[in-house]
């Protein structure tokens, strides 16, 4: 039921253009995927996210399983029919909420810490999150692993990948059903010979596709780029790559130069609540005044229901009188925006001309930034 066949690799790059199999329709990658926390993309509708052109969505185990809980959802169907999104969906295993959490209580067998909604004491370890993951029914879910914060040493993080190498056995075994497709997670902070070791001993599980995680921590940049580039030789070609939690749109292009193929990010839709939309010639602020009188479409390259249809005036106005469509426009532009960037990509690597592309496109995206 899972598949993925690699169709390209760019002569210019070490970019790859692939294809996804899952039960609930076809990924192109590179893709980015929209994240919807509790199933629900802020300020959307499943109708609107389908027209922005999204392929995959993902929403959260730990938050769902707080709320409403997993039996309901099963009861309901899996998360495709409760949420009305008939297409792709990816769910996490809860794992970096879980460790972002105050006063939690790490063990070799997993995470003891408090419901932020009633107070009352959970366990969480990959049996657990497994089984929540089986009833969502997700068509890609992600194992259990122990998210490294930034920094951390050396020491730290090799203790710290025993554990997610073992949770990922653990995993594996607790699996029950065969049209979910389990993805592996490789952790090791920024040290080279960590990722090396646990993406060696992820790989030799043969899970169907691999994920970095621990990144998008607060390590900027250039680190981000040395940990996918310590970590991109040891994942298996013939399987998918997941960069976790990334990001920004330069984050995802240098990371697309350098073999992954999926990326998902809260920013699109966070950031669109905030008043600050993607432009092709970088970010803009609406609530900035210069935008008051400014009846030119967000971006007139784009081909969104927003810009095809407001202003920036109209935008700028919305947020001014807190108006709840002002955040449904921006999420809708920002959204396509994200999208269209990774079909761009797609298409350049096709052509070979990957490099060519990302040059042209930060070039033109830094020019005005404000």
């Amino acid at each position: 039921m899972f598949q993925f066949d690699l169709l390209h690799k760019d002569s210019s790059s070490r970019a790859r253009r692939g294809h996804i199999t899952t039960p609930h329709g076809s990924i192109e990658t590179p893709i980015f995927m929209p994240v919807g926390t509790h199933a629900a993309l802020k300020a959307l509708t499943p109708a609107q996210v389908d027209e922005a052109g999204a392929q995959i969505v993902l929403a959260n185990t730990y938050h769902l399983h707080l709320k409403p809980g997993e039996s309901l959802i099963a009861k309901a169907g899996g998360l495709h029919p409760f949420m009305n999104w008939h297409k792709p969906i990816l769910t996490d295993s809860g794992g970096f909420q879980v460790f972002s959490l105050p006063n939690k209580q790490i063990s070799v067998d997993g995470v003891h810490f408090r419901n932020e909604v009633t107070g009352d004491q959970i366990f969480l370890g990959p049996k657990e999150a497994i089984s929540i993951e089986n009833q969502l029914g997700a068509d890609i879910i992600m194992a259990f692993d122990e998210c490294i914060p930034y920094p951390a040493s050396h020491d730290y993080a090799a203790k710290s990948i025993k554990k997610t190498l073992r949770w990922a056995e653990q995993c594996l075994k607790t699996h029950s059903r065969e049209d979910q497709a389990l993805f592996g997670i490789v952790q090791g902070s920024v040290y080279p010979d960590l990722r090396k070791e646990c993406a060696e001993q992820l790989t030799a599980m043969e899970f169907p596709g691999y994920a970095i995680g621990g990144v998008s921590v607060g390590e900027g940049l250039e680190l981000l780029k040395q940990v996918v580039d310590d970590t991109e030789p040891h994942l298996p070609e013939h399987k998918p790559r997941y960069l976790m939690g990334v990001g920004l749109p330069e984050d995802i292009l240098e990371s697309i130069e350098r073999g992954m193929d999926m990326f998902d990010c809260v920013i699109p839709t966070r950031y669109a609540r905030s008043a600050t939309l993607f432009t092709r010639r970088g970010r803009i602020r609406l609530t900035n005044r210069r935008y008051r009188r400014d009846f030119y479409p967000v971006d007139a390259s784009c081909s969104c229901y927003c810009c095809s249809n407001f202003s920036r005036a109209y935008l700028h106005h919305l947020f001014n009188a807190n108006e709840v469509l002002s955040a449904t426009l921006s999420a809708i532009h920002n959204v396509h925006f994200y999208l269209d960037m990774v079909a761009r990509a797609r298409q350049a690597i096709e052509q070979n001309s990957f490099a060519d592309f990302k040059r042209e496109f930060l070039a033109e995206y830094g020019a005005n930034e404000s």
